[in-house]
């Protein structure tokens, strides 16, 4: 079980209704490197000290946690330049955020007042407890698409946990490879295809997708024992991090059958990514020189470097939306949002999206031809 919870943390931290003060507001600036990106610190709920960002989505509207003081964190939902404290489950003291959909619904997971943390789902204000797999204790929710579907991974008897995907007020047990005891659902899109991690026969995580009821092996880069899914587009396109022959770790990109290596930063040897949006532009986190870890952009065959906030040494993106705006945290302090070149709040702007961008959870959701 420990290494099943590994797994987790190594997503998650390598990936990784109150108005926040007007201190906290205050934006700070910095070009990113080699391209036209501004960095924007989001800052953090009030009585915090540091704050993570996890998801973004195509009204630029950021989900993650804050510090709140006194060793709890709470998820948060910033929009229209503020960020609003979504509270916990009943009985629960902290709670993370992890993903967005267009219509404003988050998820993410909180404590309850068993001191156990569940998936909830937030919309109109209500967060709303989604239970877990039968006889499991806990559960995390990664991702939501524009029809609702929610993924993400519930234990479940003989402290295992296994992916699942919550539609219509029901948790499903996705399963695991053939000869697998352990999964987890990171991304879904709107199209039902889910992707993650399952141990195989062997008990090594390999990177899978879902879809029609049927979960597939992605593989390995050449060489590699190791991989896991983190995000997936309207295409199908895949990306997340595998080990090579070499046993260094690097992002990969998975698109018409073919896992291609990213590979890293110059002066780098290690990469992860944790998203991509329709136009197949891709972020994550790769090591910088020797010892830091920068957040990155790849696109058109480039991993470009986005830098760090000033003063600090570290960075991480965790998210990308059909704007090219990416959402991660500074690894010294708070979530931060780079948008390539003018930094605006224009949340309804004219943005290349795949559905409507209103607050009506009745919305007509136009899947994108295939």
């Amino acid at each position: 079980m420990e290494s099943a919870r590994k797994l987790i943390r190594t997503v998650r931290n390598g990936h990784r209704v109150l108005i926040i003060s007007a201190f906290l507001m205050v934006c700070v600036f910095q070009p990113a490197l080699g391209q036209s990106f501004t960095i924007r610190d989001l800052g953090t709920l009030p009585g915090g000290k540091s704050s993570h960002g996890n998801g973004i989505n195509d009204r630029g509207q950021v989900v993650g946690s804050s510090d709140i003081g006194g060793g709890h964190t709470h998820a948060f939902l910033l929009k229209s330049g503020v960020m609003s404290d979504l509270g916990t489950l009943p009985g629960g003291s902290s709670s993370n955020a992890e993903g967005v959909n267009n219509r404003g619904q988050v998820v993410g997971s909180s404590d309850t007042g068993s001191g156990r943390s569940h998936a909830f789902l937030y919309e109109h204000g209500v967060m709303t407890d989604l239970g877990t797999l039968p006889g499991g204790i806990f559960s995390d929710a990664a991702a939501i698409n524009e029809r609702g579907q929610v993924v993400g991974n519930s234990y479940i008897p003989n402290a295992l946990f296994h992916a699942f995907l919550f539609e219509k007020g029901v948790m499903t047990d996705l399963g695991t490879l053939p000869g697998g005891t352990v999964s987890a659902a990171f991304g879904i899109n709107n199209r039902g295809q889910v992707v993650g991690a399952s141990t195989t026969a062997s008990g090594a995580y390999h990177a899978f997708l879902f879809e029609k009821g049927v979960m597939t092996e992605l593989g390995t880069l050449p060489g590699g024992d190791y991989s896991i899914a983190s995000g997936i587009n309207e295409r199908g396109e895949v990306v997340g991090t595998s080990n090579t022959a070499s046993g260094a770790y690097h992002a990969f990109l998975f698109k018409e059958g073919v896992m291609s290596d990213l590979g890293a930063l110059p002066g780098g040897g290690y990469s992860s990514a944790t998203g991509i949006n329709n136009r197949g532009q891709v972020v994550g986190t790769a090591t910088a020189g020797v010892v830091a870890f920068h957040a990155f952009l790849f696109k058109e065959g480039v991993m470009t470097d986005l830098g760090t906030l000033p003063g600090s040494s570290n960075s991480g993106a965790n998210g990308i939306n059909e704007r090219g705006q990416v959402v991660g945290d500074s690894r010294d302090g708070d979530a931060v949002l780079w948008t390539q070149g003018r930094d605006d709040d224009d949340e309804d702007g004219d943005i290349r999206s795949r559905g409507r961008h209103d607050d009506d959870d009745d919305a007509d959701y136009r899947s994108p031809a295939h």
